[in-house]
């Protein structure tokens, strides 16, 4: 199994999806230094007395109660399960573990106020496989992820669930076989743990992840779509891009044409082709596509920052002995960004629907009508393009943007919050729609090149197109099409259609640790 180090404040995009895709994580023990010294800066408030709000005060609305020295470890561990009030289902267990090692390294940075041994016993935690049983619903993404965290906090302490190997063990019971006891909380532990924006974060990364797997899959589907309609790669000249100049244009066109180079099916046509332009699902794929990889890298680094920082509060400065509250745990950026995901997401979707449409309508394709040799008889694609279009609509939907909604909560305490929990969680649901609309593309794609034989696509196509036909045959007469679609859809999930083309063809995000705007 891989292991990934996290460095605190420090972390590269790289590292948090390969935890994402189920590394296991370590903890630089550099960081034991400023914990340390922010849980001894706690410890001296407690002794002096002085109110400081989550350390001996209520919280929210209720922040001018002072609590007393004998309740505070009461205190911390009221608001945890007080705030454990989430509902529906579970988080995915892929996501909740990247939502610990985000709070892991928010904690270990050293703003938090928590002992060294409450960052070691959730990072325990996640090393042993004990994966909290987190309700998805009920944050509204300010102040910070409240009620799912509680559910992590809760955990720990030995209350509610953990997932071990996908199954739901009671809290007590799995912190036993794992050789560990439960939490008890010391002053400022329990509104760490539960504030801040790790589980937006999470669902945030999980989407971004995903989506660029499916823009590089759209890649591969389009250049398919474009020889199977015997259409022109002119559009992908590198001088067309370069005289508008966007980064992601380019590099969307110059990864058509690698996939194009040496296709048969195109130099049949290169002469004589009384079509002068194609439709613009086709011809437009570098500024749609390219428009689509931008917003991406931008939604990256506003991700890769926030995955670096503390969004707890309040914030603990050891240096001057100053605890500070102010509004770190607001997951606005966060919002915007799964609001930019979710356009993408939509944007590729739709591109795709619309190159299916154009393959089974022979006025614009000239292939057979629904892709069939027999039309009338047989009905071919003509469904699957409804399903792709059914998808499309529901994407449309879902991608109207979480950030421009809001809500008054905690008595009008905190009157205007993020929505970025919903927002980004919505990703996972238009991912899923979106891999199977590029499944459909995918087979109506190779089985237009089928008619062009003998000609054949480029060498890199023609190994896409094997890959297809080891899962799913030419279809010749009609058949149940649903595991076609299926065989197909774990295609575009996994890695075969990369594999098949080679990774230096497709653009990728990037893996480097800079701001929003920097070359990721």
């Amino acid at each position: 199994m891989v292991e990934m180090k996290l460095s605190p404040g420090a972390v590269p995009l790289a590292t948090w999806r390969e935890i994402y895709a189920g590394a296991d994580v370590t903890l630089d023990p550099a960081s034991r230094t400023n914990v340390e010294a922010a849980a001894a800066t706690i410890e001296a408030i407690v002794a002096k007395g002085d109110p400081v709000y989550g350390v001996n005060t209520g919280f929210g609305k209720l922040a001018s109660a002072r609590i007393g020295k004998d309740d505070l470890a009461a205190l911390q561990r009221n608001i945890v399960l007080s705030h454990a009030s989430g509902v529906g289902e579970p988080i995915p267990e892929r996501i909740a573990r990247l939502v610990m090692a985000l709070k892991v390294a928010s904690l270990a940075q050293g703003a938090s106020g928590v002992r060294w041994a409450t960052v070691e016993h959730l990072l325990e935690c996640l090393r042993r496989g004990l994966v909290p049983l987190i309700p998805s619903q009920g944050s509204v993404g300010a102040s910070g992820d409240l009620a799912p965290l509680a559910h992590l906090a809760a955990a720990l302490m030995g209350v509610g669930a953990f997932f071990i190997e996908g199954e739901s063990v009671p809290a007590e019971d799995a912190l036993r076989r794992a050789g560990l006891g439960p939490l008890v909380l010391a002053p400022k532990e329990g509104l760490a743990l539960l504030n801040g924006t790790q589980v937006s974060t999470a669902f945030a990364l999980s989407g971004l992840f995903e989506t660029e797997k499916l823009l590089r899959a759209a890649l591969v589907t389009g250049a398919l779509s474009t020889d199977a309609a015997r259409g022109s790669d002119g559009p992908f000249d590198a001088r067309i891009q370069a005289v508008r100049g966007h980064r992601g244009q380019a590099e969307v066109a110059a990864a058509l044409r690698d996939l194009m180079a040496e296709s048969v099916i195109r130099s049949s046509h290169l002469v004589g082709d009384d079509r002068v332009q194609d439709p613009y699902c086709l011809r437009c794929q570098p500024q749609v596509m390219g428009a689509c990889l931008d917003l991406l890298r931008q939604a990256a680094g506003t991700l890769s920052i926030e995955a670096n920082g503390v969004s707890d509060n309040p914030l603990v400065f050891p240096e001057s002995g100053e605890v500070i509250s102010g509004g770190n745990f607001h997951a606005e950026g966060v919002a915007f960004a799964a609001d930019m995901i979710a356009m993408a997401l939509c944007e590729i979707g739709s591109l795709a629907e619309r190159r299916i449409a154009m393959l089974v309508d022979p006025a614009l394709s000239r292939l057979p009508a629904f892709l069939t040799p027999k039309p009338g008889l047989n009905s071919g694609f003509m469904i699957p393009q409804v399903v792709a279009a059914a998808l499309v609509s529901e994407n449309k939907q879902r991608a109207y943007p979480a950030s421009v909604d809001s809500i008054p909560t905690s008595a009008n305490q905190e009157d205007h919050v993020s929505m970025a929990t919903h927002g980004a969680r919505r990703l996972l649901v238009m991912v899923e729609n979106v891999v199977n609309i590029l499944a459909i593309e995918l087979l109506a794609a190779a089985q237009g090149c089928d008619f062009h034989a003998p000609l054949q696509s480029s060498p890199v196509l023609e190994r896409v197109r094997d890959t297809v036909r080891t899962r799913v045959s030419h279809l010749e007469e009609d058949r149940f099409l649903a595991p076609d679609i299926a065989a197909a859809a774990e295609l575009v999930k996994g890695d075969a259609l990369v594999a098949a083309v080679g990774r230096e063809i497709l653009p990728r995000l990037g893996d480097r640790l800079e701001g929003a705007s920097a070359k990721l």
